[in-house]
């Protein structure tokens, strides 16, 4: 700032400003790109003139226009035929030193300019607002033009032509008024930044200029600069409330990106994540990192910790493939499972957690919601909120079914489709999925299929990458050193060894390794091929289940880069596809063996019904249509003595598969005693 500027006024100052190098080059482009605004930075004023800075953040209105006028100015001299088009050029400001939280906005930043970050949870179309309006006096025929401000249009009290001077009628003239694009948008405190046990805060925003309407959409993670205005809610009849609400019009909207810009790493902790990625018992120590509180569970955590890397998302020119994992818990009571849900939600750097309980489909997705005025909106749920990042939903099993029904198409394709209230759409879900549900009976019962012990269907089983079982079974040397771990918790008050990456070091390492983009090696392709081609060999066999299917293939791939994302390296190497395989391995024995024939069989997840228990149904069903086609019906106990006799099931499990039949509607009894296939 030079000696004599300290004299000048606002305007000359604000002029002078945008006489160096960086704003001449930035007005002068406006005339290419046929902009009417220009965006500077707070940091370059706060340089140039730390008191002219504070002033625009004390008195906004009056320091705008300041602004905007030597803009306008500066714009003449440097593009003066596009400077004749231009009513007016709108300067925005961004990047303010210090955000408000949007909970501590109050009475005290009423006027003032201030920036608040958030992310969009709703936002109205976008609608042209009349800035200002023509008026014709139907008397003398004269156009008034009238500025305008507040919700209403307000007419001119009298004709300002000085022969007429009549207080009206007045008619509205479109063409001659001047309109600009407008939106309102709502922004809801960040899930990260939400203090224990409150209820997210919202603030709406109101958009005004083509340049900053349709820019952030639902589930945008977004910085907002605007001057806070305060308006009074009128009843009819009975004038304006004493409470007045606060609302933010916007002067400029950043889109920060789906990762929080917050938790890029600073230049000493860049240097430790990179010193930490060259370990070579790297994934050993991420998985001591996550949750160190609970004992045990080390290939849970290994799952976790795939889970919270990713895999890369593929879009082809005809479909998408995925990156992100979906990992299920299917748990005892007292097995640690919402303690770990609950940790993976805070240790993203994108984390919601939520309870099936109390979720609803429109809660997960999307909501459609009816404005004053009649007009519909969009408000984005837990799912889009948590995009590029981790949805920790609890006892899953506890949704109603017509709600979970909604995740189907999130924990595949990764968007969510609405199409409701005219509304139609689709919106980004790339979110991974952690859950935890626990056994319809209570506990889990080993001798029942995974789709017997849990009241999930099928066809939202088949869409998690990996599934795990925590069983809670007295084992003497386990349970003394739990005991021991959980009492010494107590005593202390904090884990006993810290763990070797700290929390806020983990979020930010994880954070940092989704700018790599690791892919396959030949190596590492063959040992994945190997395994899929043994595995797929073993079904080949006339009667054997069928063990895996393309979709673990892929889930495989995605595992691999996870472990090589989480080394910080750009190739999958041989060592990463045997980690996958080991760890699908564990999952597949856990959840997806037949209990009959003790191999493993993809179908239970996948269908709910292992394929010796599908070829035992086909066998009852078969006597049933034989005897009917005899007799016109098959007799119960008939049909319970030939399976004895002819195929050696027990009349008990006979008579279990037919109340399974009769259960589903392949079967009905149309007497007391009798069966017919429907």
């Amino acid at each position: 700032m030079t000696e004599e500027s300290l004299t000048l006024d606002p305007q000359e100052k604000f002029l002078d400003f945008f006489k160096q190098e960086k704003y001449r080059k930035k007005i002068g482009e406006m005339a290419i790109n046929e902009s009417e605004s220009v965006v500077v930075d707070f940091d370059d004023l706060l340089v140039y003139d730390s008191e002219l800075a504070e002033n625009l953040i004390k008195n906004p209105d009056e320091y705008l226009r300041y602004a905007e006028q030597a803009a306008l100015a500066q714009l003449r001299i440097e593009a003066s035929e596009y400077a004749e088009t231009v009513e007016k050029v709108t300067v925005r400001f961004r990047k303010l030193p210090i955000p408000t939280p949007i909970r501590r906005l109050g009475s005290k930043n009423i006027g003032k300019l201030i920036m608040v970050e958030g992310i969009v949870v709703r936002a109205t179309p976008a609608q042209p607002l009349v800035t200002v309006a023509a008026f014709r006096c139907k008397r003398c025929e004269y156009i008034n033009y009238v500025r305008q401000s507040g919700p209403f249009l307000t007419g001119p009290s009298e004709c300002s032509n000085p022969s007429c001077r009549r207080r009206g009628p007045f008619e509205f003239v479109q063409e001659e008024s001047s309109f600009v694009d407008a939106q309102q948008i709502r922004i809801q405190e960040k899930p990260e930044d939400l203090p224990p046990g409150q209820l997210p805060r919202w603030v709406d925003v109101h958009l005004q200029g083509r340049d900053i309407v349709d820019v952030a959409r639902p589930g945008d993670n977004v910085s907002v600069t605007g001057i806070v205005r305060a308006t009074a809610p009128r009843l009819p009849r009975m004038g304006h409330l004493r409470l007045f609400k606060l609302s933010i019009e916007a002067n400029y909207v950043e889109v920060k990106g789906k990762e929080p810009e917050a938790l890029i790493a600073s230049p000493e902790e860049e240097k430790k994540i990179l010193e930490l990625a060259k370990d070579p018992w790297i994934h050993r120590k991420i998985i001591r990192s996550i949750a160190p509180s609970i004992y045990g569970y080390e290939h849970v955590k290994e799952a976790i910790m795939y889970l919270l890397f990713g895999g890369v998302q593929k879009s082809l020119p005809d479909i998408n493939i995925r990156g992100e994992l979906n990992v299920l818990l299917i748990g005892d009571p007292g097995t640690a499972k919402s303690q770990l849900l609950q940790y993976v939600a805070r240790i993203s750097p994108r984390g919601l957690y939520t309870s099936g309980r109390g979720t609803t489909a429109a809660g997960l997705t999307a909501a459609v919601l009816r404005e004053k005025d009649g007009g519909m909106t969009l408000e984005a749920g837990a799912l889009v909120l948590a995009d590029k990042g981790v949805a920790c939903i609890d006892e899953i099993d506890k949704m109603k079914p017509e709600d979970r029904v909604a995740m189907h198409e999130a924990m595949e394709q990764h968007t969510i489709s609405v199409a409701k209230g005219g509304i139609v759409a689709t919106l980004n879900a790339r979110t991974a999925i952690l859950a935890a549900a626990n056994p319809a009976l209570g506990r889990y019962e080993p001798y029942r299929t995974i789709a017997e012990n849990i009241n999930l269907p099928v066809t939202l089983l088949s869409r998690f990458d990996l599934i795990f079982v925590l069983r809670d079974q007295p084992e003497k040397e386990l349970d003394s050193k739990l005991s021991e771990h959980i009492l010494g918790l107590h005593k202390r008050g904090t884990v006993e060894a810290e763990p070797p990456i700290s929390p806020d070091l983990l979020r930010k390492y994880i954070s940092y390794s989704k700018n790599i983009k690791p892919t396959l090696t030949d190596e590492a392709i063959q040992r994945l091929k190997d395994f899929y081609l043994t595995m797929r060999a073993a079904s080949e066999a006339e009667g054997s289940p069928i063990a895996i299917t393309a979709r673990q293939l892929e889930s495989l791939v995605r595992i691999a880069e996870a472990r090589a994302r989480s080394a910080l390296r750009d190739k999958v190497l041989a060592e990463d596809a045997e980690a996958a395989i080991a760890i699908m391995k564990k999952s597949l024995e856990q959840v997806g063996i037949d209990l009959s024939s003790r191999k493993i069989d993809i179908d239970i997840i996948m269908t709910g019904k292992p394929k010796s228990l599908r070829d035992k149904l086909q066998i009852v069903l078969g006597t049933v249509v034989e005897l009917e086609r005899e007799n016109g019906m098959a007799k119960r106990s008939e049909v319970i003595e030939i399976l004895k006799r002819d195929y050696s099931i027990p009349p008990a499990e006979t008579e279990r598969l037919l109340n399974q039949l009769l259960k589903e509607g392949t079967l009905y009894s149309p007497r007391n005693g009798y069966l017919k296939k429907t």
